[in-house]
């Protein structure tokens, strides 16, 4: 009676749904080291640049396709990437129900600018609707169905892991996904929208997902398109091209190189000079009139433009680091007083546009991409570190492909490497204003403590001479 007491209730089949998580995977035995496989020929050429694709979509041409099958011959604890309600999505009504039970196949996908997400899904829908998946996936099983023959295991139990890096947008790989279980698909596209249904196209092409495509070039062909939208898509798509292009035939590895002149360091500061001029112009006239209300007869708002003009000079500033030229452009954004002045009394909402130039100057000292005199380094954080405080959450807002953990990282990493006395300036100004705005403010927080326990060690030295 008092075993039957305490016997506990029969457990209830766990309902399995969709999963995914944010998150990385934790530290733990079920993660293994990593081990890249070639793909067949087959997906050769889905791996490589398209010409066709779209510039600045989830896989652009740079990015490519490149999967990972992983290693997982332990056994799998799914359990610790699924939350118990949250972090779940369960699709009612769409032919997710008929998966239940069936998730045995994880994909980990790495975002090209940082941030993970897991999603967990069915092999049996992934083989079909994925020539690329269903090959990762009859790989994995024909590798492990030696091993599960000799110990007599049933290699359909265990969790299948790929891994899939530098996904340009996270987000639409997830969509692109979720579209397999969906019975009408464009439906659903209607809800999402021509600019998303766009980036669906393109990952759906790259993993091969034939229903997918079609779907998306049928909704496409039939939704009604804007003068405004195509204009937009139009322009963006010949901007990057251009971009990619020009920065092609000054590459040291470029086929271009033979017999070509050495590239003109004074032509290329002459352009920035003139973009610097054309954006001070800008901020300016936003200054003195609403940036949202001022068009121009192109239809283009001031943010727009003020936006386009700092592409520019980051384009032109990764050009420059390419060749190891940018140096001397460390200086000249450090002049910038009319730039700065102008700062003071300009929108939040536009003045931040000036920051992703700084922001950009920081990573690369940080990464050390650019090595500069140490007069430059300072003259650039006594310019320019007070507006990066006042900016970081409108950045963090509006990140434009901006990884914001490694701006954090190469801003403290840089500032310990100025004179000390600078140290401690830029340190206190950044202690309050993180002590006020929290995470409004860049986490310098491991610098800050580095600086802290040297600023400590040196006092103590010194106290410890002047006492003798």
């Amino acid at each position: 009676m008092a075993n039957s007491a305490r016997r506990k209730p029969p457990s209830q089949p766990r309902k399995l749904s969709w999963c995914c998580s944010l998150s990385g995977h934790p530290p733990s035995p079920e993660n293994p080291v990593i081990i890249a496989k070639a793909l067949h020929k087959k997906h050769d050429s889905f791996s490589k640049p398209a010409s066709n694709s779209l510039p600045g979509s989830p896989l652009n041409s740079k990015s490519g396709l490149n999967f990972v099958v992983v290693d997982s011959a332990l056994k799998s604890r799914s359990e610790s990437f699924r939350g118990k309600n949250e972090g779940s999505l369960l699709h009612s009504g769409s032919g997710w129900e008929q998966y239940e039970g069936l998730f045995d196949v994880r994909l980990n996908l790495r975002g090209k600018k940082g941030g993970a997400l897991v999603l967990e899904t069915s092999s049996e829908v992934l083989i079909a609707n994925s020539e690329v998946f269903a090959g990762l996936i009859s790989e994995y099983r024909q590798g492990l169905g030696s091993t599960s023959d000799r110990k007599g295991n049933n290699y359909s139990l265990k969790m299948c892991r790929i891994e899939v890096p530098d996904v340009e947008n996270l987000g639409v790989f997830r969509d692109t996904i979720e579209l397999m279980f969906e019975d009408n698909i464009t439906k659903r596209l209607l809800k999402i929208g021509v600019y998303r249904a766009i980036d669906i196209l393109e990952v759906s092409a790259g993993i091969m997902f034939t229903k997918g495509v079609s779907s998306c070039l049928k909704y496409l062909e039939a939704v009604p398109w804007t003068e405004e939208e195509e204009e937009k898509l139009r322009d963006a798509n010949a901007r990057n091209e251009l971009k990619s292009l020009v920065k092609g035939l000054f590459s040291k590895s470029s086929i271009y190189e033979k017999d070509q002149p050495e590239l003109n360091k004074e032509d290329l500061y002459v352009v920035c000079q003139s973009c610097l001029s054309s954006l001070g112009t800008l901020l300016e006239e936003a200054s003195n009139t609403s940036p949202n209300r001022k068009v121009t007869k192109t239809g283009k708002t001031l943010i727009e433009r003020i936006s386009r003009q700092v592409d520019n000079i980051n384009w032109l500033l990764e050009m420059l680091l390419d060749q190891q030229m940018g140096e001397e452009f460390v200086d000249m954004w450090a002049d910038q007083g009319d730039l700065l002045r102008m700062h003071e009394s300009t929108s939040p909402m536009v003045r931040y546009e000036l920051s992703r130039v700084s922001a950009t100057l920081f990573i690369a000292m940080g990464t050390r991409k650019l090595h500069c005199r140490a007069e430059a380094r300072a003259g650039l954080f006594q310019a320019w570190f007070h507006p990066m405080l006042a900016d970081f959450g409108w950045l963090q807002r509006c990140k434009k492909g901006l990884d914001m953990k490694a701006l954090e990282e190469a801003m403290g990493q840089t500032l310990l490497t100025l004179p000390l006395k600078q140290q401690y300036m830029l340190f206190m100004e950044w202690f309050r204003c993180f002590s006020k705005h929290g995470t409004e403010c860049p986490n310098l927080s491991r610098a800050f403590q580095i600086w802290w326990r040297r600023s400590f060690l040196r006092g103590s030295e010194t106290y410890a001479i002047e006492s003798r």
